[in-house]
């Protein structure tokens, strides 16, 4: 999967632990990697036993702060020298996109943080960590975002790696791998402008009527689109807005756009709306 492993039960030579202290202060991995550039065999890893009560919402993009650790750049794993990008500004590609799961489990990803399976969270190569991305199956055209915390894939010709929340999402459990398009969600130009406007598309019961919303909305070329569950008394809804959008013309460009695929007004929103 991606760049830590746990030490096996032998012990390292010395010269062994002097790379791996190395490659830790370069990619922040909290264990030393295998040959393979894997935590732990694939043929060990799997979906949870167990699941929480409560599933989590796809993460909704904010500003944050670069990283303390996995943001070195450049660094080297299994002798692939990778480049980490100033800004995921832009970014947008396809690829092969796998998933980790209970073994990766509760161990540190590359930026320091707990990996939970039930996030929405992702691994990649070069964005900078923290970042979200939309992340579209290219043979279903279901989409999640996730927020890219975690280092890797280091093999095969894969672009990232997705929780198992997120393969979830984009029913590739079963495949294991999927083909997808990887398209950043720039959140942190428009998140310091006090001029941000989100458009509310509308709130539902249903979380799969939701989703279907997204889909429509992705179909329009509209975008970004989030999810976010809330609570209205005893009542659970899923609210789907579109944004943020700092100018008026887009703004009213794309509630034109909202309406003539048949889905109503919108209402715009600011950041606490």
């Amino acid at each position: 999967m991606h760049v830590i492993e746990r030490c096996r039960q032998r012990p390292w030579p010395a010269y062994l632990l002097m790379a791996w202290g190395l490659s830790c202060l370069l990619v922040g991995c909290a264990t030393p990697p295998t040959q393979n550039g894997s935590r732990y065999p694939e043929s060990q890893d799997g979906p949870p036993r167990e699941r929480p009560s409560q599933r989590a919402s796809e993460p909704v993009p904010r500003p944050e702060p670069l990283s303390r650790y996995g943001n070195h750049s450049p660094y080297t794993v299994n002798g692939q020298t990778y480049y980490v990008r100033s800004s995921s500004q832009g970014y947008r590609d396809s690829g092969v996109a796998s998933w980790y799961g209970r073994k990766f489990h509760g161990h540190k990803t590359s930026s320091g943080e707990i990996y939970d399976m039930f996030q929405f969270s992702a691994a990649h190569r070069e964005l900078p960590l923290p970042s979200y991305v939309e992340v579209t199956n290219l043979d279903n055209g279901r989409s999640v975002v996730v927020r890219v915390n975690d280092r890797g894939p280091f093999h095969g010709n894969r672009l990232i790696d997705l929780s198992y929340a997120a393969a979830e999402k984009l029913d590739m459990l079963v495949t294991g791998t999927a083909r997808v398009e990887v398209r950043a969600i720039g959140v942190l130009a428009a998140e310091q402008t006090t001029g941000k406007v989100w458009l509310q598309v509308g709130a539902y019961q249903d979380r799969q009527t939701a989703d279907d919303i997204k889909r429509r909305l992705r179909a329009g070329k509209l975008g970004p689109v989030t999810i976010t569950r809330v609570r209205r008394g005893r009542q659970v809804l899923w609210r789907v807005r579109i944004g943020p959008y700092v100018d008026e013309a887009d703004i009213r460009q794309a509630g034109a756009q909202v309406e003539r695929l048949g889905l109503g007004s919108s209402t715009r929103v600011g950041a606490a709306g």
